[in-house]
């Protein structure tokens, strides 16, 4: 019997093991597909490894403004898609490494839940890996199954070969020379940023007023102005406000805001409207876990309804992003650990208040806590500060769109505690887990300005928008 049983290899499902292995629990881990799951096979790695290399291209193709001469520059799709399988393949395997390591077994194949953990009898699932059904007990399981993507009933496409969702596109033959965006949300933009920097003409349409929802609204229409002029020879056209009523082969037929019927012509069509979490295949009727309207419904130690079944990452709709699921992985292996010493609790908690984003645009953006438009639903007051990436010496010195971009400061007017940090621009998702940690913190204004930042640092620029407020 094992002491913990965990079913989904992605991020949640991989550090989980790692932990409990490292614990000395006896752990089997379950993955249909690949380890890493979405994440390292077809979504966060896959994509940036493409976007990076479109960002070596625009670097080549602008080398001579910082005085370098480079002479016919162009790309091979075939070498960069080749690439891009060559980092997936090594981060998978590392991925493997750690589970010899740590000493978890690993099936590849589906994991479902049979019985739950009850009056002292184990809980029960069965695993179907290469055609053969097997049974495996354990005192404890772990569910953490991800999500897959969102695919709205529009008329035209199912079934339509230049329809493709965000996994279709990672692997494309050949780069779109007019690729139709449906859905202005992370997804949508980081492949808008992407192909339209190796040069096609792309049009995002999003059913909302402004891409990326969640972001400051005043910060989202700096990266739409930067989205437009990547360096790359492609274009980005934004279509806001708009309903897309039907696609027939590459023509996407949408309602414009001001009610007129509209149309675009794609070589490609992404559909990009989101993903949700995966809750069918795994057992949960049988398991009798509620699932709540967001996803698998926990606690903030990440229990569910059933004692001795924990949940993590996508599949609790908590946070859909990866470097959540590891904190859901961590703070849920460490209540299975005391479950398993027969304790009820760990103090180990699941706090979102300070949970940093990135979109993996051609420029960045990225943000943690309140945007002044949160504040205000929540009739907070606050001074806010913003500070273009100009201002940065070392922005200026790497970068030729000056003036694109901006870092934003928000904070609490009654104790000036610093309350969300938001930027757009080079470097945005590499600095942004400074902002968390001043918003986790409970930093003041009056406290950061006696940090010492790096000179000359993009990061610094949170600095000075706070001697700004």
């Amino acid at each position: 019997m094992y002491d913990v049983i965990i079913i989904g290899g992605g991020p949640g499902g991989y550090l989980a093991a790692e932990r409990l292995g490292h614990e000395k629990k006896k752990v089997l881990l379950v993955e249909e597909r690949y380890l890493g799951g979405t994440c390292l096979n077809a979504g966060c790695i896959p994509a940036k490894t493409l976007i990076n290399s479109a960002k070596q291209y625009i670097h080549c193709r602008e080398a001579e403004k910082f005085g370098v001469s480079a002479k016919e520059v162009s790309y091979n799709w075939g070498a960069i898609q080749k690439w891009k399988g060559e980092v997936v393949e090594k981060l998978r395997e590392a991925v493997a490494g750690q589970m010899k390591r740590f000493g978890v077994e690993v099936i590849a194949g589906r994991g479902e839940i049979l019985s739950a953990p009850s009056g002292g009898k184990a809980a029960v699932v069965k695993t179907v890996s290469g055609g053969k059904e097997n049974t495996h007990e354990g005192a404890a399981i772990l569910v953490s199954t991800g999500s897959v993507p969102v695919l709205p009933p529009i008329p035209g496409s199912r079934d339509n070969p230049l329809v493709v969702d965000s996994t279709g596109i990672l692997s494309c033959g050949k780069v779109p020379e007019r690729l139709a965006v449906i859905g202005g949300g992370v997804i949508g933009i980081e492949f808008a940023g992407l192909f339209s920097s190796l040069g096609s003409t792309v049009t995002v349409i999003e059913m909302m007023d402004e891409i990326v929802p969640f972001m400051d609204r005043e910060q989202a229409p700096l990266f739409r102005r930067a989205l437009k002029n990547s360096g790359g020879g492609g274009t980005v056209e934004f279509k806001l406000g708009c309903r897309v009523e039907k696609i027939e082969g590459g023509t996407v037929q949408y309602t414009a805001k001001d009610g007129a019927a509209e149309k675009t012509e794609a070589d490609m069509v992404l559909m990009a409207v989101g993903r949700r979490p995966l809750l069918d295949s795994w057992g949960a009727k049988a398991a009798g876990v509620d699932i709540g309207p967001k996803g698998a419904a926990t606690d903030d130690y990440l229990r569910t309804n059933i004692p001795g079944i924990w949940a993590a990452g996508d599949v609790t709709g908590k946070s859909l992003l990866a470097h959540s699921a590891y904190r859901m992985a961590e703070v849920a292996a460490a209540g299975i650990g005391a479950f398993l010493g027969g304790a009820k609790e760990t103090g180990n908690r699941w706090r979102s208040c300070a949970v940093p984003w990135a979109v993996y645009g051609i420029p960045e953006a990225a943000g943690v806590g309140m945007t002044e438009q949160e504040a205000a639903a929540k009739d907070i007051a606050i001074t806010a500060a913003s500070i273009p990436m100009r201002a940065s010496g070392r922005f200026a010195a790497e970068n030729t769109f000056s003036g694109q971009g901006a870092v934003k400061v928000i904070a609490g007017s009654a104790d000036g505690r610093i309350l969300g940090i938001h930027a757009v621009g080079a470097y945005a998702s590499e600095f942004i887990w400074g902002g968390a940690a001043l918003i986790e913190q409970e930093l003041r204004i009056n406290d950061v300005k006696e940090l010492i930042f790096p000179h000359p640092t993009v990061c610094e620029l949170i600095r000075d928008a706070v001697w700004a407020l």
